[in-house]
């Protein structure tokens, strides 16, 4: 598995160069900020016209990393779909995916800021859980602790070889762990956004993801 372990919370955990989260231990995969149907809600809004095949493109990427780690859970950390108009205008392949990875496992929607209601798909649908030690929500909260969270998008710049890379990146302190945008057409806020800084600590991490994930110090 092309990924990069590490401790939070005393917790043995894995970052997926997909910006999926594993968790061998608990059996458990976590992805966030899918935003399933953005290109039609760009569209249904006036918007510029984007190829309609970003839902289909991310499910196709978590159809891998089920397949790959097979877990007995799965935690869709908030923003699944880009708004509630989104999730009711998926056409039948997208639904005939969902339907599929749900089988056989427990499927738990946290709700996000886009998709603050219920949605027509299987699963529990719940503000936020905990699972152990760590609790998982939508939107990092200033007091929390062990708490893993999305919806920032963030990325991290790498300097290598005289270029600068910038890519999806898991951010991870002694207190949370914030995770990437899943989905196609999500964009990002870079770590060094003062939003970012306000919530990681002097000592925090980034996990850029790709081909080959790396480990640097979150850059600033």
């Amino acid at each position: 598995m092309n990924s990069i372990a590490f401790s939070f919370a005393g917790q043995g955990l894995c970052a997926l160069r997909s910006g999926a989260l594993w968790w061998p231990e608990q059996n458990l995969l976590c992805v966030s900020d899918l935003h399933l149907g953005k290109s039609e809600r760009i569209a249904r809004r006036g918007g510029p016209t984007l190829p309609p095949y970003d839902s289909q493109e991310t499910l196709t990427r978590l159809t891998a990393d089920v397949t790959q780690t097979n877990p007995g859970t799965v935690i869709c950390l908030g923003d699944s779909f880009d708004d509630l108009d989104a999730s009711m205008a998926m056409g039948p392949d997208e639904k005939r995916d969902i339907t599929a990875l749900q089988a056989g496992r427990r499927w738990i929607w946290i709700e996000g800021n886009h998709d603050p209601g219920p949605i027509d798909l299987g699963g529990a649908h719940l503000s936020e859980c905990s699972v152990g030690p760590l609790t998982f929500r939508h939107i990092a909260q200033a007091e929390a602790r062990a708490e893993v969270s999305g919806h920032y998008h963030p990325k991290a710049r790498l300097r290598t070889r005289g270029r600068a890379i910038t890519r999806p990146a898991f951010l991870v302190d002694q207190t949370r762990l914030i995770l990437p945008a899943y989905g196609t057409y999500t964009g990002g806020l870079c770590s060094s956004d003062q939003v970012l800084n306000s919530l990681m600590d002097d000592k925090a991490l980034a996990i850029l993801t790709g081909p080959k994930p790396q480990i640097i110090p979150m850059p600033r």
